[in-house]
């Protein structure tokens, strides 16, 4: 499953990673501790809280010492974890099936987001309208997501549409370019193409379903160390907990490590509700996380990608991560 970054800038690197050191984003230097590696993807979501724990000095604090890097989206880092070159990664809601799979552990949730849009080309006013047209989609990823969502919502499948697997780079130029008709797709790269296409339609977003929740995550592989995880885990907690403090401060950090403008990361973070430790905690106690994966391993199953749909315990470690939380 191929799939290229979400950031305009970054489409022209490398297809598969760039690596950057801790140093990269911290004022502090190196440290000497662990190594871990850690993947995300270049959004508020998967940048923030690295960019907190290395500006905060956190990671040297627990002795560990990172090294991130990002990848161009979420199954590309399972697939990492799972060859063994990284430790710690990120996924969006639309590669919540790679773990419920059992390919990786859900170690935190880190946010919901509601980044994720159905847009077409000026004129096509409805989902209706898409069928027998051309829409492209970043296959795995939150894009297919939320296509498969409005097509159901329309009385609609994917098959009465053209589906076009593209990455993200390629959904940007085609769609300004006017060959394809619509799109699976998301902010902040939905950005770039209003400023080419500024009457494009926005056909279905994440809001347009209030009974469903999709959560961002954190993730590593199945077989990694507990002890490890636990550490990791506590750093992503204390820099969870400072960003709902410091917003603008998290905004302003992210932007750096994402080499965007504050202005840009803010845009990007509006699409985004943030949960502290604490909620997460009584929402994993109460079942809430549960029935968030439940929601989204039941809409998997539809899809053909989970053949059925496992308890969420068999795949999230909220056990762990309340106990890394001291409740």
């Amino acid at each position: 499953m191929t799939s290229l970054n979400r950031r305009a800038f970054l489409s022209t690197l490398c297809a598969t990673s760039l690596s950057l050191t801790v140093a990269a984003c911290s004022s502090s230097g190196g440290s000497s501790g662990t190594k871990v590696r850690f993947g995300y993807i270049a959004d508020f979501n998967g940048s923030s809280l690295l960019a907190i724990a290395a500006h905060q000095g956190l990671w040297k604090k627990a002795g560990l010492d990172p090294s991130v890097k990002v990848f161009t989206n979420g199954p590309i880092q399972i697939d990492a974890l799972g060859a063994g070159d990284l430790d710690f990664g990120y996924i969006g809601p639309g590669a919540m099936w790679l773990p419920a799979s059992g390919r990786a552990k859900v170690i935190a949730i880190d946010t919901l987001t509601f980044a994720d849009r159905v847009i077409a080309q000026p004129g096509i006013t409805s989902m209706q309208a898409l069928r027998g047209k051309k829409v492209g989609v970043p296959e795995g990823t939150s894009g297919e997501m939320i296509l498969n969502l409005a097509l159901k919502k329309a009385g609609m499948t994917m098959s009465d549409v053209q589906k076009v697997p593209m990455d993200p780079a390629t959904i940007v130029s085609a769609f300004s370019a006017g060959q394809i008709d619509g799109a699976g797709f998301y902010y902040p790269l939905i950005d770039t193409i209003k400023k080419r296409v500024p009457k494009l339609q926005e056909l279905a977003a994440d809001r347009d379903f209030p009974a469903d929740a999709f959560p961002t995550a954190f993730v590593s592989g199945p077989k990694t160390d507990p002890a490890l995880t636990a550490k990791v885990v506590s750093v992503l907690q204390q820099a969870n907990d400072w960003r709902a403090a410091h917003r603008d401060q998290a905004i302003s950090l992210a932007a750096g490590l994402l080499q965007v403008t504050d202005a840009q990361a803010r845009q990007d973070a509006s699409n985004v509700q943030l949960l502290t430790t604490a909620q997460l905690v009584a929402r994993t106690k109460d079942g809430t996380v549960d029935k968030w994966l439940n929601g989204l391993a039941d809409f998997f199953v539809g899809t053909g990608q989970l053949k059925k749909a496992p308890a969420p315990q068999a795949y999230y470690e909220g056990a762990a991560f309340i106990k890394a939380a001291g409740k």
